[in-house]
């Protein structure tokens, strides 16, 4: 191997990190500006939001456009029926993705695999193509304009079944076999013993929902017509009114108000995320 070759191997190695921070650095930049940029125009004055060059740092930083929301809107109310039902379908999820994925993973039975296959093609049929079926369905139980008709049909997920199964298959069957062995059935051996043991995998399932739900638009828009049913996406679309004269900051403050809640449970679900992830990952 010649001089130059251990000289241009030295320079690759030592830049090698570098180029990693940098790489890091502008994906980062990437995401998170137009989120600074969000918070910074909400903070701006109506007059400033269109200032050219527009400015990161506002001249004259003002809550007025907070206030603006809640005069306009019932903030309150809007964040409550959010939060129950993104709450009752992450709690809904959990759980359905929990005993599916064991079924899946830990149990015998007769068309297992077509089964299987049949959820995880689910996963890519959209959802305007399904929600015709479901929005008939619930007319027909008379819950259509309730937020139960937005919880219930939301409990089955076939990532989360898909997830949790791949998750059972890295635990060791020697635990279930020894809890048979001192004659546990099959539920008290998903509940005493493996259930314990994929409560990582679940949160991920419960932070993952609870993110996807919270922002969740389509369905609400279609299956509730009341404002009093409305989640803060929806509540939100009434705060465009202010685009036609220039306060830009009020609608602006509106989103930065529905991200505090979902970026709250990331922060506090960060942790057993990464748990699961690489708790999964030495399984297998």
């Amino acid at each position: 191997m010649s001089q130059a070759t251990l000289s241009f191997g030295r320079v690759r190695y030592r830049l090698a990190p570098w180029a990693r921070i940098a790489g890091l650095a502008v994906c980062a930049l990437l995401t998170l500006g137009p989120v600074v940029w969000t918070v910074s125009t909400s903070l701006r004055t109506p007059a400033e939001a269109f200032n050219l060059p527009p400015q990161l740092v506002p001249s004259h930083p003002s809550t007025e456009a907070y206030r603006g929301v809640f005069d306009q809107i019932d903030v309150w109310l809007l964040a409550l029926n959010s939060t129950l039902v993104t709450g009752l379908i992450a709690v809904g999820q959990m759980i359905t993705a929990g005993l599916a994925g064991y079924a899946f993973a830990r149990l015998e039975f007769r068309f297992k695999k077509p089964l299987f296959g049949l959820v995880l093609a689910t996963m890519m049929v959209p959802l305007q193509v399904t929600i015709v079926p479901v929005f008939l369905v619930l007319k027909s139980m008379s819950l259509t304009d309730t937020l139960l008709g937005l919880i219930v049909p939301a409990f089955p997920t076939a990532f989360g079944t898909f997830l949790m199964r791949q998750y059972f298959l890295g635990m060791p069957r020697d635990l279930g076999e020894a809890a048979m062995l001192d004659g546990a059935g099959p539920w008290r051996t998903f509940r005493s013993v493996y259930a314990p043991l994929a409560a990582p995998g679940l949160a991920i399932v419960g932070v993952l929902a609870f993110n996807y739900h919270w922002n969740e638009f389509f369905r609400p828009l279609i299956l509730e017509t009341s404002g009093q049913n409305y989640t803060l996406p929806l509540g939100l679309v009434s705060l465009q009114g202010n685009l036609g004269t220039g306060s830009i900051s009020v609608v602006l403050a509106g989103v930065v108000l529905s991200m505090i809640p979902a970026v709250a449970v990331f922060v506090v679900g960060q942790r057993p995320l990464r748990e699961g992830i690489t708790s999964a990952g030495v399984n297998r």
